[in-house]
């Protein structure tokens, strides 16, 4: 499984040849867009960024009517015991799941009353330093009152693989002040159906796992998947964890400290909502109910590491299918949702998050780099990776191959090079040497891992141990592994053929190629501490790129995707004790792994700090406030580089551009108090989404319950704190609209940059704003010459009292 962003994946699903799972949409407005006149049930809607009343009588009478309407509808069609309804979905869409059969699957299509039925997608699954590294202890924890108090009462939902709640990252006792009962929370708790405790301490505050279409599928185990909230895969808890997980929580393996741990927000509360497992990932139908009840349970924020594998073919866009709908759901309900980006970088549309309500997050590394180096007896010294000690200081050590020690021949179908069994090599001759091993495929595949190496290594009594890379495929990526006793991978295969020719130099043999004695020398570096890099950060060559995709024929769409980039790349986190999706940490209570996946709860933390602040403010706002105070500039002063791939295929770094990183790397500290902030509602994205063209008004409706009354011109016109503008024909002008957010009147100079094929305006070129006032301004782009490609530029307004705020441009030229 790769690292990082464990994304879903939208497969077609045969599990048996006669009921498959269905999603069903239904004519009528779910909870959060009722506005009455069903049968004299009167009104539930909330307000654009309201959350929902879930314990008013209103709306849970309102819930049994829509409940009762989608019983009757299977009570009608089909005998009892030919079907199966798994969820009833009120909140957010008005619908349900049921196991069904293709025929009858049919005959829902066209029964009164059902808007639309989809067959469900199989899915899979999509930090020590970052906290310094973003700044947080130093200029953004104190204003919120400390570290013990950085989250307070803020709610973060995790649709995930679940937690293990025995960590310290999420220990109730390690805080001075103990948690209290939540103000507004109304999320339940699970209970361990072994040691009948709950999930639940005051720091995780509700704990709930969702299977039923999993179960109905016959892809559940319960002795393997845990039929509760368990993490049996250790991503959710590692996801959990880097948003807000416990603060100074020592990273300890095999003997050594790697830091102290903290999460984003370490007062935050967590909420569980599984809806992934470790062997077969997970179902939408599952994961649509684990969103819809984290929203009925009132989350404050949503932190998925999950997203279609490609654009879904279930719908004519991205934006619309039954996940994006039921988190613009989410996003009216005032819930911040945070998406992983994906990890098909660093190749153009990749990217596996679309809608304009989500905060799509790439992956940075950050300027923490862990290297080791092999020294050989001739002098030659050979890097490589490898978290691990150092052989004695000042003394060399024989190498043996592991093919030159096997016990007879019986070892040969093992392929006894990888060293994962220590039964098949020669003990007398690997004690006290440096054994020589190599990574084949079955590392990739996962039936071999650098921990299983480490282990044989030290039952067979060795110095120490090299992993030799002969031959990579573009696109193999190798992180740094803790060891247990010193070695070391060498990834680099020019420098793996200079250890292979030294010691098949060195190394005497018969006529028939046995071994007499072992003459190749080395001795291994030490690895454990990390070197700090002024580049940092840098866009990690898995994340993701833009440009975004509006439908299944991947034609761009005019809304800029990444939206932001955070630190993604080798983040220590916490790990489950049970938890199998990393070979090299089975066992382990922390694990050191990358993906968009550790980059989006970085933001989801964040973002529970910015609201923490400022409470009030709508997921939009908190949004343009990450967005526009982020930094196109890294440690050095040098603007932001990509890595990539060379014409000789080897990763080399490039300038940067917006569908690399979006708006820029986060900078926490500017994102409390941005000065103005681009807002946007409900009808913004409704007006999105009927302004997008190739779009069917019908197809909205299905999804939104809602007709296309307002338009907006052009998509480019969406109130996004960034402008793209796919094909751009003669001169666009498009409206953005700002608000001072801060507490006195501040005048704004607006600027433009452009690159030369386009021409740039903006007006007015300055304007001043009482606090608490908005008022628009115009940008407009004209091709100066058509290049086939992107242009990229910056719309930038600094204000008198010292705010600054700057939002992307990104446009194509075309002649018609």
């Amino acid at each position: 499984m790769d690292i990082g962003c464990k994304v879903l994946v939208f497969f077609t699903l045969f599990f048996t040849v006669t009921a498959e799972i269905y999603i069903v949409t239904m004519e009528g407005d779910p909870i959060i867009s009722y506005r009455g006149g069903d049968n004299g049930f009167e009104a539930t809607a909330v307000e654009s960024d309201e959350k929902i009343d879930t314990t008013s009588e209103l709306v849970t009478s309102y819930a049994r009517h829509l409940e009762r309407k989608h019983d009757m509808l299977l009570g009608m069609l089909f005998e009892e015991g030919s079907y199966k309804k798994l969820y009833s979905y009120k909140h957010l869409i008005n619908g349900f799941a049921a196991h069904v059969s293709p025929s009858q699957a049919e005959m829902l299509r066209r029964a009164p009353g059902v808007k639309s039925v989809s067959r469900d997608w199989k899915v899979r699954k999509l930090t020590t330093h970052t906290p310094q590294f973003l700044g947080l202890p130093t200029d953004v924890w104190p204003t919120g009152g400390g570290y013990d108090r950085a989250g307070e009462d803020i709610v973060i939902g995790f649709v995930d693989s679940g937690i293990f709640p025995h960590h310290p990252s999420f220990a109730s006792h390690h805080t001075a002040l103990p948690y209290g009962p939540h103000p507004s929370y109304k999320g339940k708790c699970e209970d361990d159906p072994h040691t009948k405790m709950s999930f639940c301490n005051g720091k995780i505050i509700g704990a709930q796992h969702f299977a039923e279409a999993a179960k109905a599928a016959g892809a559940f185990n319960p002795d393997v998947d845990y039929a509760s909230p368990m993490d049996g895969d250790g991503h959710g808890s590692h996801t959990a964890a880097i948003a807000a997980g416990n603060n100074g929580i020592p990273v300890r393996m095999h003997g050594y400290e790697f830091g102290k741990a903290s999460g984003m927000a370490p007062r935050a509360r967590i909420a569980v909502y599984k809806a992934l497992y470790r062997l077969f990932g997970g179902f939408v139908a599952d994961v649509v109910a684990a969103i819809d009840q984290a929203v009925h349970d009132g989350v404050d924020i949503l932190s998925l590491s999950v997203g279609p594998n490609s654009p879904p073919a279930t719908t004519k866009t991205t934006f619309l299918n039954p996940f994006d709908a039921t988190l613009l759901g989410a996003v009216k309900a005032g819930v911040f949702v945070v998406q992983a980006a994906g990890n098909g970088g660093p190749f153009p549309k990749t990217l596996v998050s679309y809608s304009p309500w989500i905060t799509t997050v790439a992956a940075a590394i950050d300027d923490r780099r862990y290297k080791n180096h092999l020294t050989l007896g001739n002098g030659k010294m050979l890097a490589g990776m490898g978290l691990s000690p150092s052989t004695r200081p000042h003394r060399s050590y024989k190498m043996v191959s592991a093919n030159d020690v096997l016990l007879g021949s019986s070892g040969m179908k093992y392929n006894p090079s990888d060293c994962q069994r220590p039964e098949v090599l020669n003990k007398k001759l690997v004690e006290g040497n440096i054994l020589l091993c190599g990574y084949s495929f079955n590392f990739v595949a996962g039936s071999a891992s650098i921990k299983k190496v480490a282990e044989t290594a030290k039952h067979l009594g060795a110095a120490g141990f090299v992993l030799v890379v002969e031959n990579v495929s573009p696109g193999t990526k190798f992180d740094p592994v803790p060891s247990c006793i010193p070695g070391i991978l060498i990834t680099d295969v020019s420098k793996s053929m200079d250890l292979i020719d030294y010691y098949n130099v060195t190394t005497s043999r018969d006529w028939m190629g046995r071994v007499k004695s072992f003459k190749a020398e080395g001795s291994i570096g030490d690895g454990l501490e990390p070197i700090l890099h002024k580049s940092a950060p840098e866009v990690a060559l898995f994340s993701a790129r833009g440009p975004n995709t509006k439908d299944f024929s991947f034609q761009d769409a005019d809304l800029l995707k990444p939206d932001i980039l955070a630190p993604g790349s080798l983040i220590w986190s916490a790990w489950s004790e049970n938890g199998t999706d990393e070979a090299n940490y089975v066992g382990e209570g922390f694990a050191l792994i990358s993906g968009t996946s550790m980059a989006a709860p970085h933001i989801a933390g964040i973002a529970a700090l910015v609201k923490q602040k400022h409470p009030q403010w709508s997921p939009a706002a908190i949004k343009s406030a990450l967005m526009t105070t982020s930094t196109v500039i890294d440690r050095a002063g040098r603007p932001l580089q990509a890595q990539q791939y060379s014409e000789t295929e080897t990763v080399t770094l490039v300038k940067a551009t917006p569908f690399d990183y979006g708006s820029g790397h986060v900078n926490p500290s500017a994102a409390l108090d941005p000065g103005l902030i681009f807002d946007a509602g409900y009808e913004d994205y409704l007006g999105f989404l009927c302004t997008t063209p190739g779009i069917d008004s019908h197809e909205i409706r299905n999804f939104t319950n809602t007709p296309c009354n307002f338009k907006m011109g052009h998509p480019s016109n969406f109130n996004s704190p960034s402008i793209a503008i796919s094909h751009l024909v003669r001169t666009q002008t498009v409206t953005r609209r700002v608000t001072n957010v801060a507490e006195e009147e501040e005048t704004y100079t607006i600027t433009s940059r452009m690159e030369p094929s386009i021409a740039i305006e903006v007006s007015p070129p300055a304007m001043t704003l009482r606090a608490g006032a908005s008022r628009n301004f115009l940008v407009t782009l004209t091709v100066r010459s058509v290049t086939g490609g992107y242009s990229f530029g910056e719309v930038t307004l600094k204000g008198s009292r010292g705010h600054k705020v700057s939002l992307p441009v990104v446009a194509m030229g075309q002649r018609r």
